[in-house]
């Protein structure tokens, strides 16, 4: 509409050149190669890639467990070259909170899961100096977050005592006890069967709406990649494409079963970087029969034509 003020995008994650060099004695390794990607606030997407890609280096960065070699990370309004590191253990504790797919790194074995889930708390309190904490206002909250991941019958149970799923959901509310902004799952369905995989990716959605957090997935899972907004892939250490759910569905992903085609629910994107650089997918060029490094690429009718040698 004429006069229409187009609203103005909240960016709570933006990386710009980000750049991860990994240094040993021996060698040297560039997990990330000037990597451009913004997170709206509020999002729910994926990032997907091949064992070595950057994919999980990239989470590490914005989970403030590593530090960039170069380039420039804001997340929510914090640059991360610039925290102390009295500054980093707030961030760790209070921006974000975190999902691994081993269950060893998430509970506690010999706490029950509602003491898992107030363990946090009791962190943030003492390291605040507040002494005045409630803990029955923080058992409370435990309870709560137990509930919103269906796991309130387990409220006493510890880790031996659960399955693989069942301390996955847990350990999702654990990652929420301090309200952190954004919520990062490393291959959180990793180590579960598909039915449970696909209630993961529910509950993901469930907390998505209810709280309006950000969440940020590093998967292989395809079946998280066909339920969430956007898609980006990480190749040699790039955001190489990405894949935009399509304004048909975006509001009932009920729509979308296991035989849907992705082409059907995606737009894919290709990314050009700072020079306009673009990565051709290799199964593109398997197609074409591309051999070595050579191809053509001539522009026809407003279109961009590549082709073999």
């Amino acid at each position: 509409m004429a006069g229409e003020v187009q609203k103005e995008r909240d960016i709570v994650i933006k990386c710009d050149n980000l750049v991860k060099i990994y240094k040993t004695q021996d060698i040297e390794v560039l997990a990330l190669q000037g990597l451009d990607l913004e997170i709206e606030r509020g999002e729910l997407m994926a990032i997907i890639g091949n064992s070595g890609s950057g994919k999980s280096t990239f989470l590490n960065m914005i989970g403030g467990l590593d530090r960039p070699s170069a380039g420039q990370l804001i997340v929510d309004g914090k640059n991360l070259f610039k925290l102390t590191e009295k500054e980093l253990v707030e961030y760790k504790h209070r921006t974000v909170g975190f999902v691994w797919q081993n269950n060893a790194r998430n509970l506690i074995p010999y706490l029950t899961a509602w003491e898992n889930v107030q363990m946090p708390m009791i962190f943030a309190h003492e390291r605040d100096g507040n002494q005045r904490a409630d803990p029955a206002q923080m058992k409370e909250k435990a309870l709560e977050l137990l509930d919103m991941v269906g796991m309130s019958a387990k409220k006493n149970s510890r880790l031996n005592q659960l399955s693989g799923g069942e301390q996955q959901r847990i350990a999702i509310a654990i990652a929420q006890a301090n309200d952190p902004v954004i919520l990062l799952a490393d291959e959180p369905t990793g180590a579960v069967d598909v039915k449970t995989s696909a209630y993961i990716l529910d509950m993901f959605r469930e907390i998505n709406k209810a709280t309006g957090r950000t969440i940020v997935i590093v998967t292989h899972d395809r079946q998280i990649a066909r339920k969430v907004n956007r898609v980006a892939a990480i190749r040699d250490g790039k955001i190489s494409s990405e894949r935009i759910i399509k304004q048909s569905y975006r509001d009932s992903f009920s729509q979308i079963t296991s035989f849907t085609e992705e082409d059907d629910f995606h737009d894919e994107f290709a990314i050009l970087d700072r020079a306009g650089r673009v990565q051709i997918p290799r199964e593109l060029l398997e197609k074409l029969g591309v051999e070595g490094n050579k191809v053509r690429m001539v522009e026809k009718d407003g279109n961009i034509v590549i082709s073999k040698s």
